[in-house]
């Protein structure tokens, strides 16, 4: 066997599928990308039996096969090669692969490919063209909000569902809740779908090089992404997503609206001195025009920081979890946000102020 390929077209390749190969205790090949080749073309495959991803490239090849290389010794080795080497050779020589360039060589071992699993195509199942940077816009602006824990699938996955002329992405690991808005340039009504959290830094990464539209197929137990000769599927969860729009307030008795950044800047100071809980107390005193942020750590001290706000509505003394709230700002474009809280024991919503509405995070306070 032997492969001859541009080295800039195996750089991208590479970029789009080493990550989703990993070590495997068990099954070995699935640390591999396999690649499946004939005169013309070759397939490249890699997956860790949630996600699987296929690029097809042309190539000149002598005859046709099938080789598994290991993911991260091929790609360590591939990014290091030079821009200019224009044409990587791969050859197989009794169980290895040589790499050849005009700057350098290499020899790999390969794996047995008998034990790779099968990447599952959909064959029945609802079909939509999405922008790609919208819908990666949609899952940035939310993922951090699902559950890391598998013990509820429904919270540790991203839900994806249509609401009039928006494709809305929401996720909650019961304690935040994030809700993001994005209009599609099409009508598009796309079929409601949880994807696992695990699962999202792969859509991510693969759709953020894509230029102009992704053709999304959905069926009861997959979801698949293609473009250009590209295909990756992932599983989705089978579960119901909970009914979020009970939990976020129709009122508020306290708002108060801040320069984003300088929210940011106090926050960062407080956490200094935050427990083992990371545990930020909100003092909001509209009459008084007072807003500070507290935190104490009976190991380190004490810490108490004013912030600038415009304040309304009545006094109020709340716990948050400073983690919880750091982690929307990634998500908000404007300069100026808007907290608004209802009590005690209610959860707080941070949106942004301006004409943009499309953002609403929600954060449950802490018991103190």
């Amino acid at each position: 066997m032997k492969i001859e390929i541009q080295t800039q077209k195996l750089k991208e390749i590479m970029r789009k599928i080493e990550h989703i190969a990993g070590k495997h205790a068990t099954l070995p090949v699935l640390s591999c990308i396999l690649i499946e080749y004939n005169k013309n073309t070759a397939i490249f495959k890699a997956t860790n039996l949630d996600v699987g991803i296929e690029v097809v490239v042309p190539i000149k090849s002598e005859n046709s096969g099938l080789v598994a290389i290991p993911a991260h010794t091929l790609g360590a080795f591939i990014t290091q090669l030079p821009d200019q080497s224009s044409i990587v050779s791969l050859e197989i020589e009794a169980g290895n692969v040589k790499i050849t360039t005009p700057q350098s060589s290499g020899v790999i071992k390969t794996v047995s490919s008998e034990d790779f699993p099968t990447i599952p195509k959909i064959s029945e199942g609802k079909e939509v063209e999405i922008d790609a940077d919208i819908f990666v816009k949609g899952l940035k602006s939310v993922w951090y909000s699902s559950s890391v824990s598998s013990i509820k699938p429904e919270l540790s996955s991203v839900y994806i569902y249509n609401e009039g002329e928006y494709i809305v992405f929401a996720a909650t690991d019961s304690f935040r809740l994030a809700e993001k808005k994005v209009k599609s340039l099409k009508t598009t009504k796309i079929s409601d779908i949880l994807i696992p959290f695990r699962n999202i830094a792969d859509v991510i990464r693969l759709l953020e090089i894509v230029n102009g539209t992704i053709k999304i197929t959905i069926s009861k137990n997959l979801v698949s992404f293609e473009k250009d000769g590209t295909y990756l599927v992932s599983r989705v969860i089978d579960g119901v997503f909970p009914d979020y729009h009970q939990i976020i307030p129709k009122s508020f008795i306290t708002e108060a609206v801040i320069l984003k950044q300088d929210f940011i800047n106090a926050l960062k100071i407080s956490n200094i001195f935050s427990d083992k809980f990371n545990q930020v107390r909100l003092v909001i005193d509209p009459k008084k025009k007072i807003f500070n942020i507290q935190t104490k750590n009976s190991d380190i001290g004490e810490n108490k920081t004013l912030v600038s706000a415009a304040l309304t509505g009545e006094s109020i003394e709340v716990n948050f979890n400073y983690k919880y709230i750091a982690d929307c700002f990634q998500s908000i474009e404007a300069d100026s946000i808007s907290l608004q809280l209802s009590g005690l024991n209610k959860p707080m919503i941070i949106r942004p102020v301006s004409g943009d509405q499309t953002f609403l995070y929600i954060v449950m306070p802490m018991n103190r």
